[in-house]
């Protein structure tokens, strides 16, 4: 899934730097990743750790992550409901209603044949899911498989809080079902869909990974039909986008971040914290740094990258731009 934030290019910085830190062997850690978003970083531990911890305020990363987390052992017959799936016939119903340019709402997020093709897929997922024809762990795989298939034609660049003004390529493409894969191991894990500074106050373990927003770019807002298309709820939609109401997160916001960040790690139950941060961020290196060192051991360690970017200026075009990633890093007392 194409995903602002995601750490995808960076697992393997962040995984050896987390290994040098805490010790080769992370069999008897849980591990915990408390601003989840789709999950790599927790799924790159998933084998590694006894326990895996899972957390985001959003409900479309809380479908991810119940998928590619906490399912864990085979599903049964998986692929028949795929099959299923994909043999549909095109229903119109909410999303193409409110988000496809052939029902008139001026809204083109997809083609009318796809988002007539979400709408059989998801009215059909909840009917299984109502009669009890389908288990949680089915039913948030199943989810989880439609989600990143429909983001694979949605007709945005990148994210949804905007979309473009003519099909492109991708858009203009046929949507298939494919499933979202997880990995199967035999440790039980965990996923919340709580306040990140809530859930903290609850919970414990051995290593804490915060990924929290850099910028005033509400996650929320950005990935609004995402969640509309996991909720699948009645609303009105607001305004050119078709905007819900949505989450405000206290991380997007410079008069708040600080505050909420030392909260959280003052609650931390963890021994080990990591802190993925850039140099973009609302926070400073030094904010992070006086906030840190007031609770035990601090260290830095950094790494530039190439970071994908929609360029609103030039039509949305696709660039890079080197950004310096940090990675901090605290033994707590």
């Amino acid at each position: 899934m194409n995903y602002i934030g995601s750490k995808y290019k960076l697992s393997s910085f962040i995984k050896s730097t987390i290994y040098s830190v805490v010790g080769n062997d992370l069999s008897s850690k849980v591990f915990c990743d408390i601003f989840a978003g789709t999950g790599i970083i927790g799924r790159i531990f998933k084998n590694e750790v006894k326990q895996v911890i899972a957390n985001d305020f959003e409900y479309y990363s809380y479908v991810l992550n119940k998928n590619y987390i906490e399912n864990h052992q085979p599903i049964p017959n998986k692929e028949d409901y795929i099959e299923i799936l994909n043999s549909l016939s095109p229903k119109e119903g909410f999303i193409y209603k409110n988000y496809c340019l052939g029902s008139r709402s001026g809204r083109q997020y997809f083609s009318d044949e796809n988002g007539k093709k979400i709408d059989a897929m998801r009215h059909q997922i909840e009917i299984w899911k109502n009669s009890d024809e389908i288990n949680d762990n089915l039913y948030y795989f199943l989810l989880a498989s439609l989600l990143e298939s429909a983001d694979k034609v949605a007709n945005t660049a990148s994210v949804y809080g905007a979309f473009l003004k003519h099909l492109k390529k991708t858009a203009q493409k046929e949507l298939v079902y494919e499933p979202a894969e997880y990995i199967v191991n035999n440790n039980k894990h965990q996923v919340f869909n709580e306040d990140s500074n809530e859930l903290i106050k609850k919970i414990e373990g051995d290593i804490l990974y915060l990924d929290p927003p850099y910028n005033a770019r509400q996650y929320g807002a950005n990935y609004h039909l995402l969640n509309t298309i996991a909720k699948y709820d009645n609303f009105i939609p607001k305004g050119k986008t078709g905007l819900r109401d949505y989450n405000k997160s206290q991380y997007c916001s410079k008069s708040s971040v600080k505050k909420a960040f030392e909260e959280l790690i003052k609650e931390a139950n963890f021994k080990y914290i990591f802190l993925s941060y850039n140099n973009e961020g609302l926070m400073s290196v030094e904010d992070v740094k006086r906030i840190m060192k007031k609770y035990g051991k601090y260290d830095l360690i950094s790494t530039s990258y190439q970071r994908f970017r929609a360029d609103k200026e030039e039509n949305r075009n696709h660039k890079t731009n080197k950004t310096e990633e940090y990675l901090h890093v605290l033994e707590k007392n």
